[in-house]
C-alpha cells in the first residue's frame, strides 16, 4: 500500500509526541477516546480499528495513534522499545492535543499500555476498555509466539491471520496479500523483529502490571475477549475482570482474537454504551 497520505488511508495527521513524530487519526467530535492497536506484524491504527471507527466517530472524538515501532510513526534511531517509551509517547500525544483526560480502548498489546497509563497516571484516564488484553502474567501461547516470531512470507501471514480469526472465511487471499505487503514496508519488519525476540515469555512479563496495582485501579472498565482466542488466552481477561473492582466482562462466542473485526457492530455498540453510561457526569479527576 502506498505511503502517500493522499492515497493511503493508514496515514492520518502528524504531531510530535514526547519527541516522536506520531501518525494518528482524529475523527468525530465529543468526549475524547484514544484507541490503542495491537502488536501484530504490519499493524497500524487504521488496519486495527478501521471497521469500528466510523460508527463510533458519530458519538465521540476518536484518536487512534500508531505507537512507536508500528505503522507510520517515526522510528528514532536507538529507541528502546518498552512500556516506558510507549506510555511517554501516549501521554505526549495527549498533551500535544490538549487532552487532560480521555477514555482508553486497548487491543491486546494496547490493553497492557492502557492499563499502565491508568496505573501510572490515573487522573489522565476516565474509563478503560480492554479487549483481548495483555497486562497480567500468563504462559506464552503458541499463537502469540508465532505472531511475535513472524518472518515475512505470504504463507506465514496466512497462518497468522488464520490464528487471529475464528471465522476462516474472513481470511482470503486479498487480506493476506494486503497484510503481507504491510509487514514488509521499509523499516516495519526491522523494528518488529527486534521488539519481541525469543525467548518471548519475558515480554509478556514485562508488559504485565502488578496485580496489587491492578486491584487499586479506581476506574470503570469493560473487559472484552473472544472465547476462541488462540493468541491471548481467555483466562487473561477473566483474571483482569476479577482484579478490577469496577469492571464488566463480555465474552464473544465464535470469536478469535479479532473481536473488533469479527464482531465489529456488536463491539462498537458495547463500547459506545459503556462509555456513554452516566454521560451527564463531568470528566472529573479521580
Amino acid at each position: 500500500m502506498s505511503s502517500d497520505p493522499e492515497t493511503n488511508p493508514e496515514i492520518g495527521k502528524s504531531v510530535v509526541a514526547n519527541g516522536i513524530r506520531t501518525n494518528y487519526h482524529d475523527l468525530g467530535q465529543g468526549r475524547p477516546v484514544v484507541f490503542i492497536h495491537g502488536s501484530g506484524p504490519g499493524v497500524s491504527a487504521w488496519a486495527n480499528w478501521r471497521l469500528a471507527l466510523p460508527s463510533l466517530a458519530t458519538r465521540f472524538r476518536i484518536i487512534a495513534p500508531d505507537m512507536v515501532g508500528f505503522g507510520f510513526t517515526d522510528r528514532p534511531l536507538g529507541i528502546q522499545y518498552g512500556m516506558d517509551a510507549w506510555v511517554s509517547q501516549l501521554l505526549g500525544l495527549m498533551d500535544a492535543l490538549d487532552l487532560p483526560q480521555v477514555d482508553l480502548v486497548g487491543n491486546s498489546f494496547g490493553g497492557a499500555l492502557a492499563l499502565a497509563v491508568a496505573i501510572r497516571h490515573p487522573r489522565r484516564v476516565r474509563r478503560l476498555v480492554l479487549m483481548g488484553s495483555v497486562g497480567v502474567r500468563f504462559e506464552l501461547t503458541p499463537g502469540l509466539d508465532a505472531v511475535w516470531g513472524y518472518t515475512p512470507s505470504i504463507e506465514a501471514m496466512r497462518e497468522l491471520l488464520d490464528l487471529f480469526t475464528h471465522d476462516r472465511e474472513l481470511v482470503g487471499d486479498e487480506l493476506t496479500e494486503r497484510r503481507y505487503q504491510a509487514s514488509v514496508r521499509p523499516g516495519f519488519q526491522e523494528a518488529f523483529s527486534v521488539m519481541f525476540p525469543a525467548p518471548r515469555q519475558r515480554w509478556i512479563d514485562a508488559m504485565a502490571s502488578s496485580e496489587d496495582d491492578i486491584r487499586a485501579i479506581p476506574h470503570q472498565a469493560l473487559v472484552l475477549h473472544g472465547r476462541e482466542d488462540r493468541v491471548i488466552p481467555l483466562q487473561s481477561s477473566l483474571r483482569l475482570a476479577s482484579l478490577i473492582a469496577r469492571s464488566q466482562l463480555h465474552v464473544f462466542g465464535q470469536c478469535g482474537h479479532w473481536t473488533q473485526i469479527e464482531h465489529a457492530d456488536r463491539f462498537a455498540r458495547l463500547v459506545a454504551d459503556f462509555l456513554l453510561e452516566g454521560d451527564l457526569e463531568e470528566l472529573r479527576p479521580l
